[in-house]
């Protein structure tokens, strides 16, 4: 889809502002591909400079972050916080720890977070940070050393009404632990409601653990809902294995769908009685093994070692894993093999090519930034919490969840529609998530 001629000098000023980040490049062009119906409709969303604004950090923060290992040799990492955009709310997202992590990718995710957070209708701006450091195959110990070194220097630009940070790719509950006993130790307050995805002993919420996963699933039963159909008797492929793919095959099962198959980055496993969930979360999550081992364990699965999982026939395919992971190869094998509805628990984790030969078969897409929205939702859910003194049951944040997945894509379908593209979930998610933002920047002024 080309860019809107109102909108293509931006994207020529993000390119040359932001050399060789290809997946930030990437982000910026599929959102000013689709807003360009509300530029056209609406002349104030392009003046005032807004897009141009909104495609800008407001802050970009850079640090060291050293740290000693058990063997008492001392690493450099590099640690940032990239402060997006406030306009709705104090700068809310995660953070990734992964060797992949630079400036780009940092860049990306937090852009995506801003329309993500956007469309979830709760008081949130848009933030991401990370480290290129790798918690695979550290101790706990050192792991505990990196934390604490990353949140020595980072403490100093986050807070409860500035800037809350939380878990992602790398960083679960024992790096959040980790993280808020340090800002803790160096501020000397007691301040829940500067991280989130907190245990659930020292301010957590119920249903955070889980919210990417069932979000993604509560998504996809309104995509068939709005087909006329649900996940009954349908067989679904979900990448990864990790919390985000987990807590997705667990929603997917309880909603009536089969998991047949999942992944990590050695390959796949396929158990056409359905993945144990059970069994999963003891592989991956207390043993901290590579996905091979649920095929050792299980009685009814086998293994493929270096192959994608998009190789298995679906009905439903969850990319639950990283960005970039389903191209024009994957999508066009799951267009032979039937599959009718495709949404992101990762985020960007499919290439424009790809969204392009959805669409035009007829596959119905959800975006990972309405399809995926339920971890932030449940995220600004436990800040209510905190700012509250109060603890919430399961039960009910989980009713929350599933009522803000449904208005996310009440959303996206009503703006898809409004704007003269019906069913299209990447238009509408983009052109709600933007005049949302928009309309607060121009009210704030030239700030």
């Amino acid at each position: 889809m080309p860019i809107h001629e109102r909108l293509e000098s931006v994207y020529a000023e993000v390119l040359a502002r932001n050399p060789g980040e290809t997946e930030f490049h990437q982000a910026v062009r599929e959102v000013l591909e689709s807003i360009g119906p509300a530029v056209g409709k609406h002349p104030q969303y392009a003046d005032a400079k807004i897009v141009s604004r909104i495609c800008e950090p407001e802050r970009q923060i850079i640090f060291r972050v050293p740290w000693e290992d058990d063997s008492g040799e001392i690493h450099i990492n590099r640690g940032f916080r990239m402060e997006f955009n406030s306009a709705l709310g104090p700068y809310k997202g995660g953070l990734r720890f992964h060797p992949s992590v630079y400036l780009g990718i940092i860049k990306f995710l937090g852009f995506e977070q801003v329309f993500k957070n956007a469309l979830t209708g709760l008081p949130i701006g848009g933030g991401k940070g990370g480290s290129d450091f790798d918690p695979k195959g550290k101790s706990d110990r050192e792991i505990m050393r990196f934390c604490q070194s990353f949140m020595t220097e980072l403490h100093r630009h986050i807070g409860e009404y500035t800037d809350v940070p939380a878990g992602d790719t790398g960083v679960g509950s024992r790096e959040i632990g980790y993280l808020f006993g340090q800002y803790k130790r160096i501020t000397n307050r007691y301040e829940s409601g500067v991280l989130t995805g907190k245990g659930l002993i020292y301010g957590g919420a119920r249903v955070r653990t889980e919210a990417t996963g069932y979000g993604t699933a509560f998504f996809v039963n309104e995509m068939l809902a709005a087909r006329g159909d649900s996940f009954a008797g349908k067989t679904v492929v979900v990448s990864g294995s990790g919390n985000v793919a987990i807590y997705a095959i667990e929603k997917v099962h309880q909603l009536g769908g089969r998991v047949v198959a999942c992944s990590d980055s050695s390959g796949y496993v396929v158990d056409e009685k359905g993945i144990d969930v059970k069994l999963l979360r003891e592989v991956k999550e207390n043993r901290r093994e590579r996905i091979s081992v649920y095929a050792d364990l299980a009685k009814h699965a086998r293994y493929v070692k270096g192959q994608q999982v998009w190789e298995v026939p679906c009905d439903i395919a969850m990319p639950c894993a990283t960005q970039n992971e389903i191209t024009g190869k994957e999508a066009e094998q799951l267009i032979r093999n039937g599959c009718k509805v495709v949404a992101e628990g990762a985020n960007m984790p499919t290439t424009p090519e790809a969204v392009r030969l959805f669409q035009e078969a007829g596959v119905a897409f959800g975006p990972g930034k309405a399809a995926n929205a339920g971890g932030v939702a449940t995220s600004a859910l436990e800040m209510q919490q905190n700012a509250s003194r109060d603890s919430w049951s399961f039960e009910y944040t989980e009713d929350r969840l599933e009522d803000i997945m449904r208005d996310i894509h009440t959303r996206c379908i009503e703006t898809a529609e409004e704007y003269g593209m019906p069913g299209n979930y990447v238009a509408g998610a983009n052109i709600a998530a933007y005049t949302r933002v928009a309309d607060a920047m121009l009210a704030l002024g030239l700030i």
